[in-house]
């Protein structure tokens, strides 16, 4: 148990997310074992027999999360409601209790996986294991950043960023990280094509071990697949792109298996770019600047307000990058009606508030090229949007 307590203390560390000396975690299992003595331990412990939860994890994230989470939660009792698809999926929104007392934790986990205790960080609760404590907490960094700067971005345009919220925004920029670098992405993967499963899987863990390295995804989203003759070896839902082995499904594109039950959830839009014989791999992270880009709209009177995500109706781009709207699975706003297009006409898409698909002939490295160009591209036109704004 201690093994697994320290994984997941390591990870939130190495993924730039909060430092072991603030990150309290407790698992279940004939007792509750703990990473470190916290007096904070004494109100979790009552939460766990309370919601019947396996793990609780209670961390102060590292800058530029911080401030900018202590920003958006400076009115406790409420919650913030960020656009993002991921939290409208699996978060639906982050509640912001008043104190770090079991009741207050209780009555705010009890139908939400996390929760935010201004001047002492989230708690994020797991019902199986404490991965889902880290997928929570990182998700949470995710959808407060993007959230935080892209209300930066509407205030602007309107003449509404008050001083607080500039200081904010100041102190985040100076602590973010270099954008992901191509010359990287360049020598992070093998080159194929792949002949045989055991290539292709090694070819996936190694890419998938890029895209989270370069900071191109968060939590557990994003995912990946490779096409060799006629199966779409593809990462099973809700895997971790970091921890490919093992959660690789074969999934043939005949449908003649029923791997495609625990494939990733987009497999669909996967299948539709991969029918094209010109590309043999797509690739699919959540880069924050992409997603911010994404949701910024100048319509304010747009009869689709509220459903941009399924169905926008206006044609987007971030310079040559077209944006478009869909939802995951089949359904008649489905992203697999609207990515491969998009896809297979400039080499990649962002979709509304949910991240960026690219394509790659032989391998993975035109697709990871082609998202950190993306993604950079995609930054350096929020500043640059941001100051014209500013004037």
């Amino acid at each position: 148990m201690d093994e697994l307590i320290d994984k997941y203390v390591a990870k939130l560390h190495d993924q730039g997310l909060s430092s072991p000396q603030e990150t309290l975690l407790g698992v279940l299992d004939a007792e509750i074992a703990w990473n470190r003595d916290d007096p904070a331990a004494d109100q979790l412990e009552q939460v766990f027999a309370a919601i019947g939860v396996n793990s609780l994890l209670l961390a102060r994230p590292k800058e530029p999360y911080r401030s900018i989470i202590e920003y958006l939660a400076r009115e406790p009792g409420t919650a913030i409601r960020p656009h993002d698809s991921e939290t409208r999926t699996f978060l639906h929104d982050i509640p912001v209790v008043r104190s770090l007392t079991a009741e207050a934790i209780i009555d705010g986990l009890r139908s939400r996986k996390c929760l935010i205790v201004p001047g002492s960080g989230i708690i994020a609760a797991g019902s199986v294991s404490p991965e889902q404590t880290f997928i929570h907490f990182s998700s949470v960094c995710f959808a407060t950043f993007t959230t935080f700067f892209a209300q930066l971005l509407s205030e602007a345009g309107s003449g509404r960023i008050d001083s607080t919220a500039w200081s904010v925004y100041e102190l985040a920029v100076s602590h973010l990280p270099q954008p992901p670098s191509a010359a990287e992405a360049a020598t992070a993967v093998k080159r194929g094509p792949f002949c045989t499963e055991e290539e292709v899987v090694s070819a996936m863990d190694q890419a998938g071990k890029a895209v989270v390295r370069l900071g191109l995804v968060d939590s557990f989203f994003g995912n990946i697949s490779y096409r060799l003759d006629r199966t779409i070896y593809i990462s099973q839902t809700s895997s971790s792109l970091d921890e490919l082995i093992g959660c690789i499904d074969p999934c043939p594109m005949d449908g003649s298996s029923s791997a495609a039950v625990t494939a990733s959830s987009e497999l669909s839009a996967h299948r539709e770019i991969l029918a094209h014989r010109d590309f043999q791999a797509v690739v699919h992270g959540h880069p924050k600047f992409a997603v911010i880009m994404s949701m910024h709209c100048q319509t304010p009177d747009c009869q689709a307000r509220g459903e941009c995500h399924r169905r926008c109706p206006r044609h987007r781009e971030v310079g040559s990058i077209p944006i478009v709207s869909g939802e995951v699975g089949t359904g008649p706003f489905g992203l697999y009606r609207t990515v491969p297009p998009a896809v297979l006409d400039r080499g990649g898409a962002i979709v509304y508030g949910h991240g960026v698909f690219t394509a790659g002939r032989d391998d993975f490295l035109d697709g990871l090229t082609r998202l950190v160009e993306i993604e950079n591209f995609c930054r350096s036109e929020y500043f640059r949007y941001l100051m014209a704004l500013q004037g």
